[in-house]
């Protein structure tokens, strides 16, 4: 049984969104601006009302634990024709447990499966290395970085991409999760 679901976010979540999203370690590498407000927070939520992850635009999905609901992160996916983008924030308490990578998987298998993009990316700054092992055990390749590329927070940092194509996924999936 899975310990967690993808859901849409719903207004009870901000206070707890509105909580790690200022915690510095969750924030350090992520682009929203500091600090972030609880009324940032419901605007996002009832922004996400009615968005389908993988549809033309940024859509934010809920990673909640299956048991209690509770709020253990979010997913970003921004759909771009045949591919989207993705990027994953992940509550404190949450870390370490393999929860994102159980929700990533998730979120890969929706994307791939019904729309059935053809490649999923992720930018991300390569000081971070947790999203990079998270991206890598999910079956994402390094692409390549560009130096000095994102200003981020006032400051020129390099950028590293991470891509998964659909053919790329059905086999690792397939490996990973043998069929009986």
């Amino acid at each position: 049984m899975s310990r967690v679901v993808l859901r849409s976010l719903e207004l009870a979540d901000a206070p707890a969104l509105t909580a790690y999203r200022n915690h510095p370690d969750v924030a350090r590498y992520q682009g929203w601006r500091l600090p972030y407000s609880l009324e940032e927070a419901e605007a996002l939520i009832s922004a996400m009302r009615n968005r389908v992850p993988g549809q033309e635009g940024w859509t934010q999905l809920a990673l909640a634990d299956a048991l209690s609901g509770e709020l253990l992160g979010d997913f970003a996916v921004r759909g771009e024709g045949e591919q989207a983008e993705i990027g994953v924030t992940l509550a404190p308490q949450a870390q370490g447990r393999g929860l994102a990578l159980e929700g990533l998987c998730r979120l890969l298998a929706q994307l791939f499966g019904s729309p059935g993009l053809r490649r999923v990316y992720a930018s991300i700054d390569p000081r971070n290395r947790r999203a990079a092992s998270l991206l890598s055990r999910a079956g994402f390749r390094h692409e390549g970085t560009t130096l000095a590329s994102y200003l981020h927070r006032g400051q020129w940092t390099d950028e590293a991409t991470y891509a998964l194509l659909a053919h790329e996924w059905s086999a690792h999936h397939t490996q990973e999760n043998p069929s009986p």
